[in-house]
């Protein structure tokens, strides 16, 4: 029998099949990502080397355009443009649509280890552009009492987020990686008087090395004693400010020690700054929140917010958290309106069909195939590791038309032959007179 004919004489097994198609497509729904875009691999390579103290030509002269031609002649590369900064070279490759990116990217390390840099320069780092890699969530810490430029406050805010928010966030479920940025990261200064490292005759590599030998904690390898092993670690940190202050440099010709104190001044400070962050024009602590790689972008964004009302009550006084961005909120509008869009045209569609048809149970049986159809989908979708997106949405949505056609053709076909039965498709035989015959 044909697939028609098994449609319209097994009508309750295919009632059982297209509610088993709708169960599983709507367990895959649960079970999809919901992201903006799909997985794209971003045919694009950025080489990235850092040269501390060197000014922009320096730079192009002697680690850009080395690079350049280095790697103009790989595989597939359609375009190269370079940016040159103070201390920094960038060198993008543009590669044709399609290529291997893994392939590419030996490649490109291959040309980078015949290439000859400055010796002061480090390892050239080759960096894959990944909108997926972008932070979901960026939330803003503020104090709302003290002034903005306070250094006290900066520090302050700077350590909570670092010690507690952080802490709280990284365990989420889906969160990769919190990055705290802006306000001042605590940093001990030590500053040397040069005058009094003349007089005393001690040079600064000195004080460096005794600091560095002075604050370790390495390993010192394991101990054997019966079945049990014991591993080993050589401890002496600075646990306090006084204890660099009381370390020993040197010993002068008169057996007199020569501490820390005595030649520099020993402080809590912070580190430099290379750029600011402002919210509502006041200085903030930024927390960037990071995704997993196969995480759901609008879940992992919603147990963030969950979190985030928790810590309300544990705020230090004063301070305010504030969603500068949310990618979420985004992706939930941009589906949606997809989302309306196919159901305004998918009911469009069907009054169409009524009002040439003119015929309610045809119009019925098609309307009926769009929800099932599409939803049926959603288990091959899981299936195959596809993710709900933009693009996978509005691909749905075109397929409403030919979905719409099919299902005209078939709703006709089964009026036609239910109206004289399919006995009628049957070849019919009869007896022709003599006359007749050829």
């Amino acid at each position: 029998m044909s697939l028609p004919e098994i449609a319209t004489r097994r009508r309750v097994t295919i009632g059982m099949v297209t509610l088993t198609f709708v169960l599983f497509g709507l367990i895959g729904l649960s079970d999809l990502k919901v992201n903006l875009l799909p997985d794209l691999s971003y045919p694009t390579l950025t080489v990235r080397t850092d040269y501390e103290g060197s000014a922009p030509a320096e730079i192009e002269n002697l680690v850009t355009e080395p690079v350049e031609e280095a790697l103009g002649v790989v595989k597939n590369v359609k375009r190269v443009h370079s940016i040159s900064r103070t201390g920094e070279s960038d060198v993008i490759l543009e590669f044709a649509w399609g290529t291997d990116m893994d392939m590419a990217a030996l490649d490109v390390r291959d040309k980078l280890d015949t290439l000859q840099l400055p010796l002061d320069a480090k390892k050239p780092l080759l960096l894959r552009f990944n909108p997926s890699t972008d932070p979901i969530v960026r939330v803003g810490l503020t104090s709302t009492q003290s002034n903005d430029a306070d250094p006290a406050a900066l520090k302050r805010l700077r350590r909570f987020a670092d010690n507690e928010l952080q802490k709280r966030l990284e365990p989420v479920a889906g969160v990769a990686a919190v990055k705290v940025g802006g306000g001042l990261e605590d940093e001990i200064e030590v500053a040397v008087d040069q005058h009094k490292l003349a007089q005393l005759g001690i040079d600064i590599n000195t004080v460096t090395t005794r600091l560095k030998n002075e604050n370790v904690n390495i390993s010192g390898g394991s101990i054997d004693q019966g079945s049990q092993r014991y591993l080993v670690r050589t401890l002496n940190q600075f646990t306090n400010l006084q204890q660099m202050r009381d370390t020993l440099i040197k010993v002068d010709a008169n057996n007199v020690p020569i501490r820390l104190k005595d030649i520099a001044q020993v402080y809590q400070g912070y580190k430099e700054r290379d750029g600011v962050i402002r919210v509502d024009g006041r200085e903030a602590i930024e927390l960037a929140v990071y995704k997993q790689g196969d995480a759901n972008t609008v879940s992992v964004a919603q147990a963030v917010h969950a979190e985030l009302d928790k810590l309300g009550d544990s705020l230090p006084a004063g301070a305010k958290l504030t969603v500068l961005e949310d990618q979420s909120t985004f992706i939930r509008d941009a589906l949606s309106e997809v989302r309306n869009d196919a159901l305004i045209g998918g009911v469009l569609a069907i009054l169409v069909i009524f009002f040439f048809l003119r015929h309610a149970r045809s119009t019925f049986i098609v309307s009926l195939s769009l929800p099932v159809s599409l939803v049926a989908t959603f288990f091959f979708m899981d299936r195959f590791g596809l993710s709900l997106n933009v693009m996978s949405l509005g691909g749905l949505a075109l397929a409403t038309g030919m979905v719409v056609d099919d299902s005209i053709v078939c709703s006709r076909t089964s009026r036609a032959n239910a109206s004289r039965g399919w006995a009628s498709c049957r070849p019919r035989w009869r007896v022709l007179p003599k006359s007749a015959w050829p």
